[in-house]
């Protein structure tokens, strides 16, 4: 049986995981031993370790088959320091792995002034956190060149699903852009996002981007509309963006700074997948009925 290491074992990664049993002997590297008996439970064989720690990742050399590699970037610096203390970690084994996915960001595109992005589009990241994100996919296209190692790359908008809606913000009253001022997003469901990890674990190409993307890129204001309609909530007021900063807070308006529609032809033909979530309508959708029921 495949053995399959997964770095950073958040919401997404439990979602594949059930996907994956009876094909994968799946360990999950994690920092927080109180979290251990709940990965057993799940069939997951937890291992100790830190990123910001490399003296602590000598377990895992030689460990996988696979790897998926979820963590983020630390939240300081100019460089993926995680991503370079697990790819000398792993290169310390007697064998390294075959094949190693990573849950990057479309955020390394930077404002593409809503044009299409497909992957062929350059990255210009301008966030600081966007940055360290381009510098691990850098990092990780290189080792896989210089090792062997087949290394595919998932850029990803927001992820969403049914207890991850903007309901609290909605309720609490924050604004939106106007139309005119707004900025498109795009979005793909947890579920459907947890597939595409799959698929690319099974035809992926070596050293190839994938924008794990739904096919509806659509206005910032117009996601919350539809959110708020769904369940029962007022729209959010709209305001001009000159006057955003004052009602709108700082983390979600670097979001509304950049405005891009994503492409994502190559997860459909190569990876050969079919969204079960093709729009965001459809996955609130789903949310509401479920909670409705």
């Amino acid at each position: 049986m495949r053995r399959l290491l997964i770095i950073g074992c958040g919401d997404v990664a439990l979602r594949m995981v059930p996907l994956l049993r009876g094909r994968y002997r799946t360990y999950a590297l994690s920092r927080e031993p109180h979290g251990f008996a709940t990965l057993r439970t799940l069939g997951i064989t937890p291992i100790r370790g830190d990123l910001d720690k490399p003296q602590t990742l000598h377990p895992i050399a030689g460990l996988a088959h696979d790897v998926v590699h979820f963590a983020p970037p630390p939240g300081h610096g100019a460089h993926d320091t995680r991503t370079a203390h697990l790819i000398a970690a792993l290169a310390k084994g007697k064998s390294l792995p075959q094949q190693l996915v990573y849950i990057s960001t479309s955020g390394v595109y930077g404002d593409c002034h809503g044009a299409l992005v497909p992957e062929t589009h350059p990255a210009r990241p301008l966030t600081a956190r966007a940055r360290r994100r381009a510098d691990a996919e850098k990092r990780l296209r290189e080792w896989g060149r210089r090792s062997g190692v087949r290394v595919s790359i998932l850029r990803v908008p927001g992820n969403y699903a049914a207890d991850r809606l903007p309901l609290a913000r909605l309720e609490q009253g924050t604004p939106a852009l106007r139309a005119e001022d707004d900025a498109y997003v795009n979005h793909v469901h947890a579920d459907d996002l947890a597939r595409i990890v799959i698929a690319a674990l099974h035809h992926a190409h070596p050293g190839r981007m994938y924008n794990a993307a739904d096919d509806a890129p659509q206005k910032m204001g117009d996601y919350f509309d539809l959110v708020a309609d769904c369940f029962g909530l007022p729209r959010p007021l709209r305001v001009a963006r000159a006057d955003a900063a004052r009602s709108i807070p700082e983390s979600l308006l670097s979001f509304m700074n950049e405005s891009r529609r994503l492409t994502n032809r190559r997860i459909k033909q190569e990876l050969r997948l079919r969204l079960r979530y093709p729009t965001v309508q459809d996955g609130i959708a789903a949310a509401s009925a479920a909670r409705n029921s």
